[in-house]
């Protein structure tokens, strides 16, 4: 049976016995920032099983996709090692909530195993948890497996969704897949099932969720009983394959014969091979689905993950002499032998090959650095006769190469070596506290001294509200709090009761206004912070008067500026929907800034927004705001919100209490700033611009409103403006001499290109009387002037050609940077490597670069240091004092 039929045959035998076939839940699980990624079947059912939701159904099954890399299901280190550990593997399972229980999960178990897929009774076995006499009852009366193939055990039979929460016993179905399986043989262990060795294999894991626990430990019985199950679809595709292993079934292997082409090894031939292409082939799986699912590589959460998977299987890559981007190429044939099961990866397959190639170049930039310092590390550990790496070492692979400190500790584990993990943390520790020591001292005149203040508390009293009146509790004077009163001219931070004023949160930027006493006092303020979690601060100067604590105060603020405040953060949840409308459910926000006179929007996203999908988002934006549609804030529990479909994200804080801002049906998100009645009052939406900001991470420049209306009258006067220079009447003049203009200037720019060739062509002629003889091998090594790096490459393929056989070396001084090139004739590219020979005169110039063997060019900051790069061109090429040729 192939993986698809045996997939299909699962499935179902299900359907027919009155199950709902539910599609595979999310990788990234929706709407759950507790969990980093899906690692069960049971992640989607896990609300039904708390009793906090319902489903139209009492039976289902899928096939889910999951992945184990952190906490107690870590198997990282293990995959590629043995032929059954995965990151990313699909589990094949079944559920009832509170209708069928033990009874019919153990008889339909035995009858897919035996009945279906004629498995042999003899090779199966099933465990119990030690009290579970019910289970083994069952098993003995519904099934025909002989009574000593069951048994009991604690531990490993015994679930639990976490400290607290749904639990109960489970049932283990166990393989033999006989001697020949034993990873063992020959060393002190146990061949038998929960042994030590590989010969006995769970495949199916029969859980009875009968209890739950509460916080003291103790357990209560559920008033509905449930079943969860999951068949690892790996392992049963290898046992109904009789392959040796999970990466010998068909599925693995079209992954695996991918990699292998681009090696140029074969598999099983070698077991350390055989290991690095495991590794690959599991590796090119997970990150496939990963960024499908929207996940780009970041250095936290799941972009990390991303990240140390994708470096891991470069490394191994590398280890089979493989030296250019390669996985994403492995990702096509993911996509090839899996895309018909998960349609998702045919849709994404495009994106998915940019956004691994790209990480694959960035890494590629610094590995071979990091792996010489790595094996250099390795040679000098040897020679002093030390088994770990000093925490330093692995803390500079990390910090400075980009080594996730686990590929550090795999490439060690090759060596028999280990991390010394405490250096390593006192490492990162130690960067850490120099990075709080920075933000500590770059705060200190700002951050206030609070004492009693943070124990205060300010209510904000609403964002429709304009003007309150509140008693001031606290004042703060250059971040401390003062008793006296403050007077006129004074900078202060005035704190009270409650409050009208929006204080800077969420990315959007605190009211300014006044406080007013009736004795004539008057505060100007200019900004408002939250100093404490329940302490705002209105910062701003007396300006008349005087004001101490226990004043009663106006409370009023710059209306027009917190409405077009307003406009502005009720547009960023437009455009944070239409990003995701147009180019995917993988894009989320990772900062923002609205300010009233425009609005900043960073998101997610692997590469730049074209200027066709902008507009379309822009026309989105656009149709939502026209739409009119009602803007309502809801304030409630953060389960209930999330339930309710409220964007959430892993890494996000959230307290109990959320707002949830719900704009018509298009976009609906937790909360906390000031927003439109209605989508209409935003006016307009205009995007003035799309940038990279880091790895990515894109972000989007735009305005709404009375902003909007601004940047239009400020883009007509400018056209105006150069419609004027260039003495144009019309728009349609206006292009018409401009481009007239722009193609005079290529052809210039064309004419100054050949002269300059001409000139490099004259000039080679003068500077081959340069040259020497070495060894029978001409070499050339000068510097020139007045060239361009397209001339200066013009001229070096001249002399190139000219001298037939040789290297040429150039310098050139363009301004303040220092050009170097090397060109080597295609005959000697086996004894000169041009690459190689920029790599270390480059240092010289203040820079570094390096090329392939035959061309190659760097620049830097030091032109003034050339002649000792070229004189260091002649040492290392052996010319030393030849004679002329």
């Amino acid at each position: 049976m192939t993986g698809d039929a045996i997939r299909a045959s699962f499935l179902d035998f299900f359907r027919a016995r009155g199950h709902t076939i539910v599609p595979s839940a999310p990788l990234v699980p929706e709407n759950d920032p507790s969990l980093l990624f899906t690692n069960a079947g049971m992640v989607q059912f896990k609300h039904v099983f708390l009793g906090t939701e319902t489903r139209p159904y009492v039976r289902a099954a899928d096939s889910q996709k999951c992945l184990r890399i952190s906490g107690k299901h870590n198997d990282l280190e293990q995959v590629g090692r043995d032929t059954y550990h995965h990151t990313f593997f699909e589990m094949l399972g079944n559920w009832s909530f509170g209708d069928y229980y033990k009874r019919e999960a153990i008889a339909w178990a035995w009858e897919l195993l035996t009945g279906v897929w004629q498995l042999p009774k003899e090779e199966l076995y099933a465990t119990v948890y030690t009290t579970d006499d019910e289970a083994e009852a069952l098993w003995c009366e519904v099934t025909d497996i002989p009574r000593d193939q069951v048994s009991r055990f604690e531990e490993e039979n015994y679930w639990e969704m976490g400290e607290t929460g749904p639990c109960g016993p489970c049932s283990e179905i166990h393989i033999d897949r006989g001697p020949a399986a034993c990873d063992r043989r020959g060393r002190p262990h146990r061949c038998q099932v929960n042994g030590d060795c590989a010969r006995y294999i769970e495949i199916w894991n029969l859980v009875f969720i009968q209890s739950h626990r509460d916080a003291s430990g103790a357990l209560s019985e559920l008033p509905a009983k449930h079943v969860d199950t999951g068949m690892g679809f790996e392992r049963i595709a290898a046992v109904l394959q009789k392959v040796a292993g999970n990466y010998d079934i068909d599925v693995f292997q079209a992954i695996i014969r991918s990699a292998v082409r681009i090696a140029g090894k074969a598999y099983a031939a070698n077991e350390k091979d055989d290991v690095s292409l495991r590794v690959i082939a599991d590796h090119a799986r997970a990150v496939t689905f990963l960024v499908a699912e929207g996940v780009l590589p970041a250095n936290e959460g799941r972009g990390y993950v991303l990240r140390r998977l994708l470096r891991r299987a470069a490394r191994h890559g590398k280890l089979l002499g493989i030296d250019r981007p390669f996985l994403y190429e492995v990702a096509d044939a993911v996509v090839a032998a899996m895309g018909g099961a998960y349609p998702e990866l045919v849709a994404q397959q495009r994106r998915i090959a940019e956004t691994i190639q790209g990480e694959e170049e960035r890494f590629a930039a610094t590995i071979d650095r990091g792996l010489a310092l790595l094996e250099a590390e390795i040679e000098g550990a040897r020679r002093a006769r030390r088994t770990a790496l000093a925490g330093d070492v692995a803390f500079k692979l990390y910090d400075t190469y980009g080594f996730p400190l686990d590929l550090t500790e795999d490439i060690l584990a090759g060596e028999r070596m280990s991390v010394d993990r405490a250096g390593f943390d006192a490492a990162m520790a130690s960067q850490r506290e120099r990075a709080r020591g920075a933000q500590r001292f770059a705060d200190a005149v700002a951050a206030p001294e609070l004492g009693e203040v943070a124990s205060l508390t300010t209510r904000f009293v609403g964002d429709r509200v304009v003007e309150w009146e509140s008693e001031v509790l606290a004042l703060l004077v250059e971040g401390k709090t003062t008793r006296g009163p403050v007077r006129e001219g004074t900078a202060v931070d005035v704190v009270t009761a409650e409050t009208p004023f929006y204080a800077e949160s969420g990315g959007q930027v605190g009211d300014r206004g006044w406080l007013v006493t009736d004795a004539g006092t008057r505060v100007q303020i200019g900004d408002t912070v939250r100093i404490a979690p329940a302490v705002v601060a209105h910062r701003g100067v007396v300006r008349q008067g005087a004001l101490e604590a226990g004043d009663r105060v106006r409370l009023a603020i710059d209306v027009v500026r917190r409405e077009a405040a307003r406009l502005n953060h009720s547009a960023t949840h437009l455009l944070h929907a239409a990003l995701r409308a147009r180019l995917g459910g993988h894009v989320r926000q990772a900062g923002s800034l609205v300010e009233p006179e425009r609005l900043r929007f960073d998101f997610s996203h692997h590469k730049a927004v074209s200027a066709d999908e902008l507009e379309a988002i822009e026309d989105d934006v656009n149709a939502w705001v026209r739409a009119n549609a009602e803007v309502v804030c809801e304030e409630m529990a953060y389960d209930d919100a999330v339930r309710a479909g409220a964007l959430a994200f892993f890494g996000d804080k959230y307290g109990d209490r959320v707002t949830v801002v719900r704009m018509g049906d298009v976009s609906t998100e937790l909360c906390g700033g000031t927003h439109v009645r209605r989508t209409g009052d935003i006016g307009v939406v205009l995007v003035r611009a799309e940038s990279g900001v880091a790895a990515g991470v894109r972000r989007v420049e735009a305005a709404s409103g009375e902003g909007a209306l601004r940047a239009v009258r400020s883009h007509e006067a400018v056209l105006a403006e150069v419609a004027q220079l260039l003495r144009a009447g019309s728009e349609a003049e206006t292009r018409a001499r401009l481009e007239r203009l722009l193609a005079e200037k290529k052809e210039l720019e064309k004419r100054v290109a050949e002269l300059q060739s001409k000139l490099a062509g004259g000039a080679s002629r003068d500077l081959l009387a340069d040259a020497r003889r070495v060894d029978g091998i001409t070499v050339l090594a000068t510097k020139v002037d007045g060239v361009d790096d397209k001339g200066l490459r013009e001229l070096a393929d001249t002399l190139r050609d000219r001298i037939k056989s040789g290297v040429v070396v150039l310098a050139a001084a363009q301004g303040e940077r220092a050009v170097l090139l090397a060109a080597v004739t295609k005959d000697l590219t086996g004894r000169f490597h041009a690459g190689n020979i920029i790599k270390q005169l480059a240092p010289l110039v203040g820079g570094g670069g390096g090329g392939r063997p035959d061309f190659a060019q760097a620049g830097g900051r030091d032109p003034a240091r050339l002649d000792a790069a070229l004189e260091a061109a002649w040492r290392l090429l052996g010319a030393g004092g030849a004679e002329p040729s």
